[in-house]
């Protein structure tokens, strides 16, 4: 029976970028979502227009990756049923409860899902613009000069897809390689649905640490 490794196309991940088994290169960024319906006629229009003029300014192909998660909050109503039981103040005390009851119920009329999104960058000696799913395997052994020129295009893409991402409105902040070894986990392990709600708190506050 074959190995599975010979169908994942990443040979190593260091420095935050993904080195494929065909010689290329990625980064991956992770992009914010934005509520394009609850803008205005003219913010849409310039919305677009910026989007446009991002896209006509690139000579390279980008992939998009969204992802999507049901959320998981086991975790998170244990740490509430914690703080309903120990709070004194009986205002409070009410009030989490109804909150308890809210979410309860969220949960069983629907799905909660997270959907993170990710913009990935390639780079190639010869340029090739295989995606990380598909395509050729080929063996590629850069030097340790090699790597760091070619890393070096790849990261100043890196940095012009970031600004043109937060001219339209965007954060956008390229994976560091736990993240992405995190996310390429997650890809290749499908039958982990779902997500903690502590992972998102966490996200959140390093967010706001920015």
């Amino acid at each position: 029976m074959p190995d599975t490794k010979q169908f994942i196309q990443v040979k190593e991940v260091r420095d935050g970028m993904l080195v494929l088994k065909d010689g290329g290169l990625r980064a991956i960024i992770l992009v914010s979502s934005m509520n394009f319906e609850l803008k205005s006629d003219i913010e849409k229009q310039g919305i677009i227009d910026a989007y446009q003029g991002f896209l006509n300014s690139l000579d390279y192909p980008l992939e998009v990756l969204v992802n999507s998660r049901q959320i998981n909050l086991d975790e998170y109503m244990l740490d509430l049923k914690a703080s309903y039981a120990k709070q004194e103040n009986e205002l409070l005390k009410l009030q989490i409860g109804e909150y308890m009851n809210f979410v309860n119920g969220l949960v069983e009329i629907s799905n909660a899902v997270s959907k993170n999104f990710y913009v990935i960058v390639s780079y190639s000696a010869s340029e090739k613009t295989s995606s990380i799913l598909k395509g050729k395997t080929m063996s590629a052994n850069y030097s340790a000069k090699q790597l760091e020129e070619f890393a070096t295009q790849l990261w100043q893409r890196v940095k012009q897809i970031r600004v043109g991402l937060i001219g339209l409105g965007l954060h956008a902040e390229p994976l560091n390689t736990k993240e992405v070894i995190e996310l390429l986990y997650n890809f290749y392990n499908p039958e982990l649905k779902t997500k903690k709600i502590g992972a998102l708190y966490k996200g959140a506050e390093k967010e706001q640490e920015k």
